[in-house]
């Protein structure tokens, strides 16, 4: 059977991705601050460098799937979101790639957010300062954006730039070149510890509980065998797509705004 990883495997999304994995036969390795086979703070450099060091021991150098799931959202500090949304997941994506290429054919599925279609008027220059590793820029977009309300640009801006970063990677003779499909997850409202944080904030919770979910908020099982599906063979043909799973709420906001016709 197969061995896969993934970050956030002692909550929410990940913790229910472990549970159907394994029930399945697989071999998870997770990574968490605790409750997971590698313990790492992936807001840091060295939790990073220790967690890729880590995971690769453990898997002998082979892993068949990785799902980048350890994520922070409002009312957490932004700067702590932009550590572990972006930073953390691309150290993952990039510290792993070499033992998912040893694999026949790995898959890996990244956690992005319909926050990345939803949030209104994200600057761009911090989607690409978070691409560009430019920390300043980053630091100084969120201090000038201001608290509270900085988290969710720093939530929007990291999904979206990681999400963009899967997309260009995708299609490059490191990933599909080497028999890896990167695709790319894009729930919505879950019933997870991180949308709970939002809602028992006196300045978030008003405006999550207005959010338009058609078929009603997930649990995170919803999303896990989503998940399931785009790690197995079934998802072959799936490379740099971002399906969106998020009951609907993409599609009451923007109805119309995609898909878009090419013209040259």
């Amino acid at each position: 059977m197969r061995t896969i990883a993934i970050s956030g495997s002692a909550s929410g999304i990940g913790a229910a991705t472990r549970a159907m994995l394994e029930a399945a036969g697989d071999t998870v390795i997770g990574i968490d601050l605790r409750g997971a086979e590698v313990a790492a703070d992936l807001s840091t450099d060295q939790g990073r460098a220790s967690a890729v060091a880590a995971v690769l021991d453990r898997c002998d150098g082979v892993l068949d799937g990785l799902v980048p799931g350890a994520g922070l959202g409002p009312p957490v500090d932004a700067h702590l979101i932009a550590e572990v949304n972006y930073f953390g997941s691309e150290a993952l994506l990039d510290g792993l790639r070499p033992a998912l290429a040893a694999s026949d054919a790995a898959s890996v599925v990244q956690i992005g957010s319909n926050s990345t279609t939803l949030t209104p008027n994200l600057p761009d220059e911090l989607v690409d300062a978070f691409l560009g590793h430019d920390r300043a820029t980053i630091d100084s977009v969120l201090t000038e954006a201001g608290a509270p309300f900085n988290s969710a640009i720093a939530y929007g801006a990291s999904k979206t730039a990681i999400t963009r970063w899967c997309r260009r990677a995708s299609i490059t003779d490191e990933w599909v070149g080497q028999d890896i499909r990167l695709n790319v997850i894009a729930p919505g409202a879950v019933q997870t510890p991180l949308l709970k944080g939002g809602d028992d904030d006196p300045t978030f919770g008003p405006l999550t509980s207005q959010l338009p979910v058609p078929t009603g908020r997930a649990e995170p099982d919803d999303i896990a065998a989503w998940i399931m599906f785009m790690l197995s063979p079934a998802a072959r043909f799936a490379c740099g797509s971002v399906v969106f799973v998020d009951g609907g709420s993409d599609a009451v906001i923007r109805t119309d705004d995609w898909p878009r016709t090419f013209t040259m």
